[in-house]
C-alpha cells in the first residue's frame, strides 16, 4: 500500500523541489487587514496572536484567511485590522514549485494514467469452501511497492509539462547594448528533461509490464458461419471452482464498461 504523503515526498525529491521553512511576525498597525508573507506557495502550520503575553492559536477559515499562491493571509471578523501593539506570527512551510495540492492533482492524474484498465486479482475461499477469484481495479490502495518508483517518474513528467507550458511564454531579450538573455533556454531543458524521464518511466513499464506502455494480451475471436456472431469464449477456471462460467469479453469492450456487477447469461439461459 503507497501511501500518499510518503508519495508526494519522493515526487518533491524527484523534482528537486523541496521547500524552506518560514516563521514571519508581523505587527499590527491598526488599519492593516491583509499581510504579504515573505515567501509564496505556502503551507501553514501554526498561526498565532501575541498580545502582551498571551499567546493565542487562531483557527483558519474562522479568524483568517489563506491564499496560499500568492503567500497572503487576511484577518477576519473579530481580529480585522489587526489592533496597534499586537503581533501575527505565522509559521509554515513553502514549496519552490508546487504546493501540497497542486502535487497532489499531479499523483492523481498519474494514478489514473499508470493505472488505468488494470487489476487485482484477489483469490479467496467462498462460504462453501470453494476458490472464487475477485478483480479489484488498482489504485494506490493495492499498488505494489515496486510500481512506486514508476507512479513517480509519471507524476514527475506531468509536473514538468506544468513547467514547460509556464515557460512556453517566455521570449528572448535582446538590447542594444549587446546583452541577450536567452529565456528560451529554459523551455528547452524542461523539454529535454520530459524525454529522458519518458525514456526512463517506459523502459520501467517494459520490463515490469505494467503502465502505460504495458503488453496487453487478447484472445483471437472467432465469427460462427451460422449466426455471424462471436462463439463466446470463458475464463478458465480450476477444477474445484463451481462458479457459473464468466465470458471473456472482447478486448474493445473492456474498458469503461459497465460497473453495476451485473452478470452475463452465460450457460444455457442461466445467469449467476
Amino acid at each position: 500500500m503507497a501511501e500518499l504523503t510518503k508519495l508526494l515526498s519522493r515526487a518533491r525529491s524527484e523534482l528537486g523541489d523541496f521547500g524552506t521553512t518560514f516563521r514571519d511576525v508581523l505587527s499590527g498597525t491598526g488599519e492593516l487587514t491583509d499581510y504579504d508573507l515573505s515567501t509564496v506557495n505556502v503551507t501553514l502550520t501554526r498561526v498565532s496572536l501575541l498580545d502582551g503575553p498571551t499567546l493565542t492559536d487562531l483557527v483558519a477559515g474562522t479568524d483568517y484567511r489563506l491564499d496560499s499562491r500568492e503567500g497572503r493571509i487576511t484577518l477576519l471578523a473579530g481580529h480585522a485590522p489587526l489592533p496597534l501593539g499586537r503581533v501575527l506570527i505565522v509559521e509554515g512551510a513553502a514549496a519552490g514549485m508546487f504546493t501540497d495540492e497542486e502535487l497532489a492533482q499531479h499523483l492523481r492524474d498519474a494514478e489514473l494514467q499508470h493505472c488505468h484498465n488494470r487489476h487485482a486479482t484477489v483469490r479467496y475461499r467462498s462460504q462453501n469452501g470453494f476458490i472464487r477469484y475477485a478483480d479489484e481495479p488498482l489504485t494506490l490502495e493495492n499498488l505494489p511497492d515496486v510500481e512506486e518508483l514508476p507512479l513517480i517518474l509519471l507524476t514527475v513528467i506531468n509536473a514538468l509539462w506544468a513547467i514547460a507550458t509556464d515557460s512556453a511564454s517566455d521570449v528572448d531579450i535582446s538590447t542594444g547594448e549587446g546583452t541577450h538573455v536567452n529565456r528560451g533556454q529554459r523551455y528547452t531543458q524542461v523539454l529535454h528533461q520530459i524525454s529522458v524521464l519518458t525514456e526512463r518511466y517506459e523502459e520501467l513499464c517494459r520490463q515490469l509490464n505494467i503502465g502505460l506502455f504495458r503488453i496487453e494480451m487478447a484472445n483471437l475471436r472467432r465469427v460462427s458461419r451460422t449466426t455471424g456472431r462471436y462463439v463466446p469464449i470463458y475464463v478458465d477456471r480450476e477444477y474445484d471452482d463451481n462458479a457459473y462460467p464468466e465470458r471473456v469479453l472482447p478486448q474493445i469492450d473492456k474498458h469503461d464498461i459497465d460497473p453495476s456487477g451485473i452478470p452475463n447469461p452465460t450457460y444455457n439461459g442461466w445467469s449467476a
